[in-house]
């Protein structure tokens, strides 16, 4: 009687879909959601935001670059 009911489990039809095959497919598709999300939203954003201000840069910087490039700086 024990061998009739092992039977009947094992025999069952198809065996159906893996379950790590269907873990595998849903962690992978969150995946690729949030991939595309993240790209639509970076498109929009490079669309509709104004572009950043850059730092204004300091008189001592800007003396020091122009030294570099051999041009002599205003006031001296």
């Amino acid at each position: 009687m024990a061998d009739d009911v092992g039977n009947g489990i094992n025999d069952s039809g198809s065996k159906g879909i893996n379950p790590g095959l269907i873990v595998l497919l849903v962690v992978a598709g969150l995946v690729l959601v949030f991939l595309v999300g993240n790209y639509v939203l970076y498109i929009y954003a490079q669309k509709t935001l104004p572009p950043r201000k850059k730092k204004p840069i300091s008189k001592k910087k800007m003396k020091k670059e122009k030294l570099k490039q051999g041009i002599s700086a205003p006031g001296e």
